[in-house]
């Protein structure tokens, strides 16, 4: 059993309780009455540093950092939100140029996070996309607000409801998948050197896999893709060099940059 618990707001709402109820049997962790306690006093007394939160209908995951401050990690599509109405009016998006990717491609995203890269690559597709994430908690949270968020655009729920969450370590998936079975295979590791202006993802950092990026899944990967293998990187970072990248896209004043190897030549 991981070291988290399931729990609810301070105001326990209707169905907040059957809901963190329901997220500790899916995750196999203690539901924990609130009780008005404070979220640092509920991690002292069970000795946990990820708490599931139920409240208003929705799941929030909160961690503690090393210095014993609360982050909380829930789902809102609101980036992807921005690029899906850029994509509308016609304006372009350096991942979905880097990845090649044109209606009825499919694509294998091993970085889920907050899952906007996944919901935007849906979009274009319009096709399902299989998308990993390490982490069962944050899996869950995401994956149940991408089945039930509502209130945003028709195009960016139907998007939404395509992406596919698979709880795994991506380069067990890649060992299992046969040869050329997605068009697209995609990496968003977390970087190691936070970018000042990346504030809103430092959120996710404590929940974050922090695994480099090995020379072997970059190879399933090529194998696993039959068009190509992206990878999003630090713009000056020596992973692209290491992993054997050497086209890139990217704005010449751009912190970050996408990799590309292209199979289909």
């Amino acid at each position: 059993m991981m070291r988290a618990i399931a729990t609810t707001g301070r105001r326990n709402q209707r169905g907040s309780i059957e809901l963190a109820r329901e997220a500790a049997a899916r995750l196999e962790i203690e539901f924990v009455d609130r009780r008005d306690r404070a979220i640092e006093e509920l991690a002292r007394a069970y000795g946990v540093d990820e708490i599931i939160i139920a409240k208003k209908n929705t799941l929030r995951l909160l961690t503690l950092d090393e210095r014993g401050e609360v982050r909380e990690i829930f789902f809102h599509p609101s980036t992807a939100h921005l690029r899906i109405k850029a994509l509308r009016l016609g304006d372009g998006d350096r991942m979905i140029d880097a990845m090649g990717l044109t209606e009825g491609m499919r694509v294998l995203d091993c970085t889920l996070g907050l899952g906007s890269d996944s919901i935007v690559a849906s979009y274009v597709s319009r096709c399902e996309v299989v998308s990993i994430e390490i982490n069962p908690l944050m899996a869950y949270v995401v994956e149940r607000g991408l089945r039930t968020f509502e209130g945003d655009g028709r195009h960016v729920i139907e998007a939404m409801r395509r992406v596919r969450v698979l709880n795994a370590d991506y380069i067990d998936v890649l060992r299992a998948e046969p040869a050329d079975s997605f068009d697209v295979v995609y990496f968003d590791p977390m970087f190691r050197h936070a970018l000042e202006r990346s504030s809103a993802l430092n959120v996710i950092r404590e929940a974050a896999d922090h695994r480099r990026v090995s020379v072997e899944a970059i190879e399933q990967a090529k194998r696993v893709a039959r068009c190509r293998v992206v990878l999003k990187e630090n713009a000056r970072s020596l992973e692209f060099e290491r992993l054997g990248f050497k086209k890139f896209v990217g704005g010449r004043y751009s912190p970050i940059k996408y990799g590309v190897i292209e199979l289909d030549q």
